[in-house]
């Protein structure tokens, strides 16, 4: 549904546009209720303001000041000097939801003033088509009100689960990474189709329908992925054959394995934000 709250983005990187193109493409805001702030990159800036009309804002200070909703999509190593920038114009009335991989909501509340509601998110690009998962919790002062519109702006691109601060690292592991590992997938398929005989095109087309199919009979049957796998995995079979080739290669042990230390690359990024950090 759309609404007249103003939003303003610190940052204006790819999540950004994400998030941006799908809360427009979805009817959740109109383009002249979004502000972006940065620190430099002009360029970039006309770029958005041209492809999803966006407001520019005169002054940065006052875009951060008047907005409902401030969303910081800086990148981690950004983000203190982001804050100390232009903290000082958020005030409590505000929500300020993060998009930033490994930041606790703790190191941001910090560096802002008091009573300042924070929420952090982990959303992933599929934002851009409205099909993102969003994992989101709150911080110290974050009401029931304040999750549930945060929820409704994120479920203008795709879906939402509240989860505990602590599991946000696995979340960025999981879904956050996660499109990127279905990318490597569908490359290699579709490779192997061409390695076979197919033409490119053919093989992408199989690739990509073959996923939405698998996808689909997962949503819509609410069947286990092991009980359909099963199914169609017949004793002799091509199927039992692909999949024991798969398992011989560890193929469920590299995606764990995959998630396991996007996980732990997520905690590394975030140790350097400690709560405990001078202002």
């Amino acid at each position: 549904m759309r609404h007249s709250e103003r939003y303003c983005f610190i940052g204006a990187g790819s999540m950004a546009e994400a998030i941006i193109s799908g809360m427009i493409a979805n009817g959740r805001t109109e383009p002249a209720m979004i502000d972006v702030v940065i620190r430099s990159d002009r360029e970039r800036l006309l770029y958005l303001q041209d492809q999803y009309h966006i407001h520019c804002p005169e002054s940065q200070e006052d875009a951060i000041h008047k907005a409902g909703t401030v969303i910081l999509a800086v990148k981690p190593k950004d983000l203190l000097e982001a804050l100390q920038q232009w903290g000082r114009f958020i005030h409590p009335h505000q929500r300020v939801v993060s998009v930033i991989a490994g930041i606790s909501t703790s190191f941001i509340e910090q560096h802002l003033t008091a009573g300042v509601t924070v929420i952090r998110t982990m959303p992933n690009t599929s934002s851009l088509i409205g099909r993102s998962a969003t994992a989101l919790c709150g911080g110290l002062h974050a009401e029931k009100e304040d999750l549930q519109a945060t929820q409704e702006d994120f479920n203008a691109i795709g879906s939402t689960v509240l989860v505990d601060e602590k599991d946000m690292d696995t979340v960025t592991g999981l879904s956050g990474s996660g499109p990127a590992y279905i990318y490597y997938l569908v490359e290699a398929l579709e490779q192997a189709g061409v390695n076979e005989g197919l033409s490119r095109s053919v093989a992408r087309q199989l690739t990509l329908q073959t996923l939405l199919g698998a996808a689909h009979m997962l949503l819509e049957t609410g069947k286990d992925p092991t009980e359909l796998r099963q199914r169609v995995t017949s004793p002799g079979g091509t199927t039992m054959v692909g999949i024991e080739t798969l398992s011989n290669h560890h193929f469920q042990d590299a995606l764990m394995s995959a998630v396991h230390f996007a996980r732990k690359r997520s905690e590394e990024l975030g140790s350097a934000f400690s709560p405990s950090a001078t202002k």
